[in-house]
């Protein structure tokens, strides 16, 4: 499958004293007084990168992540949202920012827009806990924790046969799958471990879903993030 280049920037994450979720795109600009690596669209090879790991987790909403139009700014069009990459970090966030984006010195941008994910030193890429918001509205896939186990998963922990509130249809191992609390809060993400079929008859111990990312990492790492 041949994918477009596109373009990409972070969301800066406030300090929280809880667990929540952040349902909408911070788009804000970030400046440094320090000298950073000058922000950049993606090359083929990393757009190609990072559409399929989106593809794993949201199918064929991907669209709607790519043709999500934005209607910010002045202008009476509505534009679009795009990919940026700083250093090894990969941001979205919408045109109408990107443009305004141009009065601030390209060496002290460090950032706008929302981080999605990270590329590794060996090149290969990650999705972070912050494009949470943007799996939740397109996920193919969802299970839904019972209330007694949301706060294992929010420490690090897989999700557990015994501990799966909900779970949706035709789910094979290995899809991308978003973590929510039975009242519809999104709390992190994984890859399934098993089968939606077989998961009805796994052992309470048995692991369904295995842990990538979850919204506790805004206290456990937050200078890491």
């Amino acid at each position: 499958m041949a994918w477009g280049v596109g373009g990409h920037p972070p969301k800066s994450q406030n300090r929280r004293r809880q667990f929540v979720s952040k349902p909408t795109l911070a788009l804000t600009l970030a400046v440094a007084s320090v000298p950073q690596t000058q922000m950049r669209t993606l090359d083929e090879k990393e757009t190609t990168a990072v559409f399929e790991k989106l593809f794993k987790f949201v199918g064929n909403n991907l669209k709607n992540i790519v043709e999500n139009p934005s209607h910010e700014g002045t202008e009476s069009n509505p534009g679009r949202y795009c990919f940026r990459l700083q250093k090894n970090r990969v941001y979205y966030a919408s045109e109408s920012l990107v443009k305004r984006a141009t009065n601030i010195s390209r060496e002290k941008l460090v950032s706008l827009g929302t981080q999605i994910g990270k590329f590794t030193h060996h090149e290969n890429f990650h999705l972070t806990i912050h494009a949470l918001s943007i799996l939740a509205v397109n996920a193919k896939h969802k299970v839904w924790l019972k209330p007694t186990s949301e706060m294992s998963f929010l420490y690090g922990n897989h999700v557990l046969k015994g501990g799966l509130g909900r779970i949706t249809e035709n789910i094979s191992p290995g899809d991308g799958v978003v973590v929510f609390s039975m009242s519809d809060v999104p709390l992190g993400f994984g890859v399934a471990a098993k089968s939606t079929a077989n998961c009805r008859k796994l052992d309470p111990n048995g692991i369904v879903v295995l842990h990538q990312a979850d919204i506790g990492e805004y206290l456990r790492m937050e200078d890491g993030l």
